[in-house]
């Protein structure tokens, strides 16, 4: 059974609609899926819609990734399995909308400050309907001719300490724990290497994270090292979580694809391994 936890749509910084994600996901034999787009859980709806329509053989995980803070970092917090009509939910993700739109208007206003003007409107109009990320920004400025690239964009505008960079005002990452538990789903640290922190501190992140009542850790992704699944399955041992699996699937390229590259190493022990929606998905 191939499960990958973590994607995006259109209603986040994903290129893909729901309907061509859970198309991809099947044509990538993909059995279980979760869409987790950034603070929303929108494109959930559309795509059940489209798994209907079409009668894919897939079975869908409802999710959300929440970003939240601690120790002055900016982390990620995979939600699965959650009940996307609960008011507090949809409360909260309410709020990390008006902090997003106001993160995103003052990034244009900084980037006009420094002779670049109309990039907020031109993040807004590729973003469309989804809530404006930097990536917008970024696409939008490569679009332009302004760098040549992604990479660019963060390395000389959206990064600590250049022109366009807003620091952001996310909850606390246990409040982001609390808000996933109480819509009844579990919560997973996401790609929990790239948060640029020493062996030292990650595990303190895993500790503090297990503490204020997290799951599991995403310990399988598309891009890692074979030593790095196995630290990190090691370490969520050490604390107590169990495991999860995600490409943090945005578009198709060279180095990402749904269901690319996911297997857990034989001494995790599965997020999902008892849950009962998945004893009719073929092993």
């Amino acid at each position: 059974m191939l499960v990958d936890f973590h994607s995006h749509t259109r209603f986040s910084d994903g290129l893909l609609s729901p309907k061509e994600l859970v198309q991809r996901a099947v044509d990538r034999r993909v059995d279980v899926l979760a869409i987790t787009d950034h603070d929303t859980t929108a494109g959930i709806a559309p795509a059940r819609a489209a798994i209907a329509e079409l009668a894919l053989p897939l079975t869908l995980i409802d999710g959300i990734e929440i970003s939240s803070g601690w120790q002055n970092h900016e982390i990620h917090v995979v939600g699965l399995r959650l009940d996307i009509t609960d008011p507090a939910l949809q409360a909260f993700i309410q709020g990390q909308s008006e902090k997003r739109e106001a993160r995103a208007i003052e990034m244009g206003r900084r980037l006009e400050k420094n002779r670049l003007a109309g990039c907020y409107e031109g993040a807004k109009a590729l973003a469309g309907e989804a809530q404006v990320t930097r990536a917008h920004f970024a696409r939008y400025m490569v679009e332009q001719g302004i760098v040549d690239s992604f990479q660019q964009v963060f390395k000389k505008y959206l990064t600590r300490g250049n022109p366009g960079y807003v620091p952001h005002n996310w909850p606390d990452m246990t409040e982001a724990i609390g808000i996933i538990k109480q819509a009844g789903g579990v919560a997973v640290l996401a790609h929990p290497t790239h948060y640029k922190l020493s062996n030292k501190w990650l595990k303190r992140l895993l500790h503090d994270f297990k503490a204020a009542g997290g799951d599991a850790l995403e310990v399988a992704m598309s891009q890692q090292s074979p030593q790095d699944r196995i630290n990190l399955a090691q370490w969520g041992n050490a604390v107590g979580l169990k495991a999860s699996q995600g490409s943090d699937f945005h578009l198709v390229s060279s180095w990402s694809d749904l269901g690319r590259n996911l297997y857990l190493p034989k001494d995790a022990e599965p997020i999902w391994q008892d849950w009962p929606e998945l004893t009719a998905v073929a092993p």
